[in-house]
């Protein structure tokens, strides 16, 4: 029998940490390609430190002289993202920062198990083991604690942005410990909240008198009280931040970006990937199918497990596991989902509708647990599937 009464904690970064202004510009790199051509083909990764900005990896649209025009915008795109993130440092600078380019045309190796996959249709960019995630213990059916150390940060990054809060600088960390009873979230034991700031004359309770009625507003009522622990800014001055106080790198915040290592993970990195990469893509769909699960109210908490080999369209697996607390049995769910979607890359791609310019908007504060948008972004978390399921189980 599973526990019901632990304390469990997750970690959230913001969207000016050097690993997140990374995948912020791989992802942007992968909205600008996609909306030229909703089938080209992206891999990017980007790298950043002191002052500078390397960008590198594969790209692919079907016009090479498109391809070429392509490849002198992305300066500028990087240099977008950091402005929007809000990097104006002596040593970290939108304006002033090297970028390089080192971004290539796509191994015509890789193309063609794509395009043409081992059994005649599409096939999977990659091999790989992919997971999905929900749970009733927040409307969003998401984990508490990664939903709220998310919820903190954009909530500080929205009122540093509008001058609120102009003290405030862009790389941040928050990490929450929740208390579980029966099963349940009911309070926060421990907030861990470490931001930048502009002036060394700040000290950690300067800050925590800035930050915590934003933390205090996003959490659920009840859930802060006198035994709550609070540590703002533990080790004191935090000026010098962002690529400028340490590297960055795409796809190094994968249990950010997904459950808060509340759920499994297969570990594959989404930002800068184009949707025929079933790092990204699967993975989406597998949050789809949990939370439709869930959302149909076939059970309380839902894992989906999908695998695939490079070149082979079909999954070679689709696993579930509803930790006994299923109206139905596991096995049940798993022949119901092969019935309902198409689980090749792109049936994905196509139920989904992926083949568009919506990733830079899930670089920072999860892929999961938000709202779908009217343009497309974050349909993963639609629940328009639920019918489906119920009838097919």
């Amino acid at each position: 029998m599973s526990r019901q009464n632990y304390i469990f904690t997750s970690e959230s970064v913001s969207e000016g940490h050097p690993d997140k202004v990374c995948d912020r510009i791989s992802d942007a790199v992968l909205d600008a390609f996609l909306a030229e051509e909703p089938e080209a083909r992206v891999a990017a990764e980007t790298f950043a430190t002191t002052n500078r900005v390397v960008i590198g990896g594969e790209v692919g649209l079907s016009d090479r002289d498109k391809l070429h025009d392509y490849m002198g915008r992305i300066e500028d795109i990087a240099r977008d993202c950091i402005r929007d993130i809000g990097y104006e440092q002596d040593k970290f600078h939108h304006a002033t920062c090297e970028i390089t380019n080192l971004l290539h045309e796509q191994s015509a190796h890789i193309a063609q198990g794509v395009d043409a996959g081992a059994d005649k249709d599409e096939g999977a960019g990659d091999q790989g083991i992919m997971f999905g995630f929900a749970t009733s213990e927040t409307p969003e059916l998401m984990p508490a604690p990664i939903h709220y150390a998310h919820a903190i940060l954009r909530r500080l990054a929205e009122v540093r942005k509008d001058g609120t809060e102009p003290t405030l600088r862009p790389d941040a960390k928050s990490q929450l410990s929740v208390r579980y009873e029966n099963g349940r979230p009911v309070g926060v034991t421990s907030i861990v909240l470490s931001t930048q700031h502009a002036e060394e004359s700040q000290t950690s309770d300067d800050i925590r008198a800035i930050v915590e009625p934003y933390i205090r507003e996003v959490l659920p009522e009840g859930w802060v009280s006198d035994e709550t622990e609070w540590w703002v800014n533990p080790t004191g001055t935090f000026v010098i931040g962002g690529p400028d106080g340490d590297a960055g790198l795409t796809g190094r915040k994968i249990i950010v970006d997904t459950y808060g290592g509340a759920a499994p993970h297969g570990g594959g990195a989404f930002s800068g990937k184009d949707p025929t990469k079933v790092d990204r893509s699967a993975a989406y769909v597998s949050r789809y199918l949990a939370k439709n699960v869930v959302a149909a109210g076939l059970a309380e908490k839902c894992t989906i497990q999908l695998s695939y080999a490079i070149g082979v369209s079909r999954p070679l697996s689709i696993y579930c596991d509803t930790f006994g607390t299923g109206d139905v049995h596991d096995s049940a769910i798993e022949a119901a989902i092969d019935k309902v979607i198409d689980l090749t890359p792109r049936g994905i791609r196509e139920h989904l509708q992926l083949n568009r310019p919506i990733y830079a908007r899930t670089a920072a504060y999860g892929h999961f647990g938000r709202a779908p948008e009217a343009d497309g972004g974050f349909s993963w978390e639609k629940t328009d599937l639920v019918d489906a399921l119920k009838g097919a189980v």
